[in-house]
């Protein structure tokens, strides 16, 4: 195979993952807290001819590189996160919420395959479960453990005449008619977004750290429970941008036609030369 076939099919692969990328996008277009992913292209490894015989031409001070440089295609270099607010849908729920400052995200335990790790989301829709000794637990909507300021799981009593979340993210109880604070959300923001990793079900995680500069505070940092500030009864809406994901989508495809259009143009430049006699 040609090198111009091979940039065009290696182009046309990472091209086709873009594609998945933004279908991924307009899929969750109606899922609560579903945060934006977009890529970004860098090129691959590329080969440099020297073909130069002039002298002069490679004179000191020459500032462009010498020869002739041939690539290898393009790949994706980096998927980003983009972790601004969406809109909002007043539901009127007391355990629904939205974090309305960008880049913050709730804590949550998840356990899989006997192993317990915190992971982030914006997805505010928050349930109460049973659990033993006659408490209940705030829980996701998947049923994982939401993380409160004591840095556990928020449980409390389960004799409750009323529950809601207030502006700062405090749990507050009606018992006997009197106001009580249980417990509060453990808000954290995403210092450097782009080190998170999407972990499923509009979940994100830590990367592993071994080895590198970086520790977790680095990338998420706690926020102070009065800097908070959420809406309670309202849920935040995806950010996904349909206009700008159609045109991300038309782009991404023309391109993908060029690339298609190489091989064939090769393809019939060969066949004649094939058949000069």
């Amino acid at each position: 195979m040609s090198r111009m076939n091979i940039q065009a099919a290696v182009t046309m692969g990472q091209l086709q993952n873009k594609i998945d990328l933004i279908s991924h996008n307009v899929a969750n277009l109606n899922t609560n807290g579903y945060k934006a992913r977009s890529s970004n292209f860098s090129s691959l490894i590329y080969q440099n001819i020297n073909n130069l015989k002039d002298v002069d031409a490679n004179a000191p001070g020459r500032h462009t590189p010498h020869g002739i440089r041939l690539g290898s295609g393009a790949r994706i270099g980096h998927t980003n996160i983009n972790l601004t607010a969406g809109s909002l849908n007043i539901t009127n729920r007391g355990l629904d919420v939205a974090l309305l400052r960008d880049n913050h995200l709730l804590q949550i335990q998840v356990t899989e395959n006997g192993n317990t790790e915190t992971r982030y989301t914006r997805d505010g829709s928050l349930y109460l479960q049973p659990v033993d000794g006659g408490q209940v637990m705030l829980t996701t909507s998947d049923g994982h453990p939401v993380i409160g300021q004591s840095g556990g799981a928020i449980m409390f009593d389960e004799n409750i005449e009323d529950i809601r979340i207030n502006e700062i993210g405090q749990i507050v109880t009606v018992r006997n008619g009197v106001e009580v604070v249980e417990d509060g959300l453990a808000v954290v923001e995403a210092v450097r977004p782009q080190f998170l990793q999407a972990a499923g079900k509009n979940l994100f995680r830590l990367p592993n750290l071994e080895g590198t500069p970086y520790v977790a505070a680095d990338i998420v940092s706690t926020v102070n429970q009065f800097d908070n500030e959420i809406q309670s009864g309202a849920l935040e809406q995806s950010n996904v941008d349909l206009a700008t994901q159609m045109a991300e989508l038309l782009q991404t495809q023309r391109a993908y036609q060029y690339n298609a259009r190489t091989i064939t143009m090769h393809d019939q430049m060969r066949g004649l030369i094939n058949q000069l006699r």
